[in-house]
């Protein structure tokens, strides 16, 4: 897991609570990372898109992308506040989690 230049760079992210530039199905756009966990052995990470292809989607939506889908990852300085969407609780994460945001402010 730790091998992959990915993971850290998405770790950081939640810890720090900063967006990330990415692009998935050939589309760029910029999530807030919210948990990475395993599903059936692959990492996933639930992430509110705040941009997609430089527009602000009509409405928040808690997505899943999973990791082997990211590329051109990167780190930006620009902080979110974590969305009421996640639930951190949810039983999709139960003993899957490998780190979630802090929601406490």
């Amino acid at each position: 897991m730790a091998t992959d230049p990915v993971t850290p760079l998405l770790l950081e992210a939640i810890v720090k609570r900063l967006a990330v530039v990415v692009v998935y199905n050939r589309t760029e756009a910029t999530i807030a990372p919210h948990v990475l966990y395993t599903r059936h052995g692959d990492l996933h990470l639930d992430a509110i898109t705040l941009e997609r292809e430089g527009r602000t989607p009509r409405e928040e939506k808690l997505g899943t992308f999973k990791l082997t889908g990211l590329s051109n990852v990167r780190l930006t300085t620009r902080p979110f506040r974590p969305s009421a969407l996640f639930d951190p609780a949810a039983d999709r994460y139960r003993d899957e989690t490998v780190m979630a945001v802090d929601r406490a402010d």
